[in-house]
């Protein structure tokens, strides 16, 4: 079977000139296996059918239903490739299919449907009655673990398996696909099927971290199963609130009901509360911030570890729960600044959170101030000391009595250390003349592909117009980010939008065309708001970005969502622009 499959798919170069001749000699024993008294051969051997014809013939001679339904699936995507070549056997195929849909028992019907969607992918609109109604009748839900079984896997599919298979029909409609799991919800709902509400959730996540255009549909499925008494149908249903974010405000009050639920899914990590109460940081509920430093910091008090499918639903990183929540910052301070003690001392310094701690507190910036003394303990080891720099200067001229634990440090005699020390320190309220011609310097002696600190140069606005050609003659020569931080600084410097804009705008236009870095497309769109104007074919690309229905990410796990919140807010705040 490996070998028919590779012939079949590899290059026509990479086949040798004898495979036809010896696949003609072995036909004949090849495809006796399909009638094997053995059904567990037969069902193996499917795949050497080479053609519908023999497909057909099986389909005829064959009354095992656990060989049928997997012939009959084949059928329907071998038929779609003979589509041009074998019109009259496809045509058999479509009565063979019109047929079991007519008077085929439930889950056949089912196989038959997934089938049709090989010959023509509108096909199963049709059916949507036919899928719900069979894979939400409690009477069918054994029969699919009895026959629904395809070549390659020995054990049979359950019916929830069956319902990922069905959902997968509609993918190419997001009001369809949204409206099949709404309808399977009611019904689990109508009928108690607390398998088949956790299988629409699965199913629902899939959908939503593709399509954000479903989320009104799905948000009250999610919302109702909060109350589902299966705790992983809790958990999922938490989970789905907390992605979607202040769309979820309407079940705040359910969500602080859940803060202690203890409830788990045995395939994924935390609790019921631990989703309930990043839903509510989401929405921006106060309720959620009691203790909740300490529960992002519970997997890493002892150790570090955390188990997790990364498409699947999971816990966020600390920082993705703490960097939004600056507001509260008076609040979260004390715990924040009592675990980062306890995580230095337990990890020699730093340790696996270092990272994560450093990136709220450089988001608080100068809110952050009171964990001073735990950011400047950080400088002992030089491990992470650019974070370090960053977060100080974050916290600005309140944390000026870290200028000179910061210049002592020199971690591996490394000269970037210096500049953005430099750099820090001026924001910190020390020299700026000096940390300008520090790093103005540096920017005109290094060479590429690095060029310097060109990007440390916007911070200092006209004041580094004297390097606006070497400026400008590093942004000819990098690409990259290296390119948009050469833009800034031109503009910055200057104060001419040009040719500042649009270089920036080539990092935008691709991303209407279909393109996927979304990483330089974020740094270009934060770029573009601080200059403050755009490009005609700028802003004709950010409408039609706005228009997509899909998530400005190329992640597919909860850090879609943050990330195509903070794009599509971007977008909306140049587009306001005038």
């Amino acid at each position: 079977m490996a070998f028919a499959h590779a012939t079949r798919t590899a290059r026509p170069d990479l086949v040798d000139a004898g495979w036809p001749a010896a696949w003609r000699r072995h036909r004949g024993a090849v495809l006796a296996l399909l009638a094997d008294p053995d059904p567990d051969v037969r069902r193996e051997a499917i795949p050497l059918a080479d053609g519908v014809v023999p497909l057909l013939e099986r389909w005829r001679a064959e009354t095992d239903p656990a060989v049928r339904l997997p012939v009959l699936l084949r059928l329907g995507w071998v038929a779609a490739e003979a589509a041009q070549a074998d019109a009259r056997s496809v045509e058999e195929v479509r009565a063979v299919l019109d047929g079991v849909l007519r008077d085929g028992e439930p889950v056949m019907k089912v196989a038959a449907v997934i089938a049709w969607e090989r010959l023509d992918p509108q096909e199963p609109v049709r059916w949507i009655d036919l899928l719900v109604e069979t894979l939400s009748d409690l009477a069918v839900r054994p029969r699919f673990e009895e026959i629904w079984y395809v070549v390659g896997v020995e054990e049979p599919w359950s019916r929830e398996a069956v319902v990922t298979w069905a959902a997968e029909l509609f993918d190419h409609d997001a009001r369809t696909a949204a409206s099949f799991m709404v309808r399977l919800a009611d019904a689990a709902a109508r009928t108690g099927d607390t398998e088949l509400s956790g299988a629409v959730l699965d199913e629902a996540w899939r959908l939503l971290v593709l399509r954000p255009s479903a989320a009104p549909a799905l948000l009250p499925v999610a919302g109702r199963l909060l109350d589902d008494p299966a705790d992983p149908v809790r958990l999922r249903a938490a989970h789905l609130l907390a992605v979607l974010g202040r769309r979820s405000a309407r079940y705040a009050d359910r969500l602080a009901t859940l803060l202690d639920d203890p409830g788990k899914d045995p395939c994924l990590e935390g609790t019921v509360g631990d989703y309930a109460r990043w839903a509510l940081t989401r929405i921006g509920d106060p309720r959620a911030l009691s203790g909740l430093v300490e529960r992002l910091y519970e997997p890493y008090r002892e150790h570090y570890g955390r188990g997790y499918c990364v498409s699947d639903p999971r816990l966020p990183d600390v920082d993705a729960v703490l960097v939004p929540l600056r507001a509260h910052a008076d609040v979260l301070l004390p715990d924040l600044r009592e675990v980062m003690r306890h995580h230095a001392a337990h990890n020699g310094g730093h340790g696996p959170l270092t990272g994560a701690f450093l990136k709220v507190l450089k988001a608080w910036g100068p809110d952050a101030l009171p964990a001073l003394p735990e950011v400047v303990a950080l400088l002992d080891d030089a491990t992470g000391s650019l974070s370090i720099v960053e977060v100080l200067a974050a916290m600005g001229p309140g944390a000026a009595s870290a200028e000179p634990a910061l210049r002592a440090c020199k971690p591996l005699n490394w000269p970037g250390y210096q500049w953005n020390a430099a750099w820090a320190a001026s924001r910190m309220g020390g020299d700026r003349r000096a940390a300008l011609r520090l790093i103005g310097d540096a920017v005109l002696t290094e060479e590429g592909p690095y060029y310097g600190p060109v990007h440390l140069l916007t911070e200092f606005g006209p004041a580094a117009a004297p390097y606006a050609d070497r400026v400008r003659h590093i942004m000819e020569n990098t690409g990259g980010l290296h390119r948009i931080e050469a833009a800034l600084a031109l503009w910055s410097g200057t104060g001419e939008p040009e040719p500042s804009i649009s270089v920036l705008a080539e990092f935008v236009l691709p991303i209407a065309d279909g393109g996927d870095d979304y990483r330089l497309f974020g740094e270009a769109l934060r770029a573009l708001a601080r200059i403050g104007t755009l490009t005609p074919a700028t802003r004709a690309a950010l409408r039609t970005v706005r228009g997509f229905d899909g998530r400005l990410a190329q992640e597919r796990n909860y850090e879609a969502f943050l990330q195509d919140e903070e794009l599509r807010a971007a977008i909306e705040s140049l587009l306001a622009l005038p």
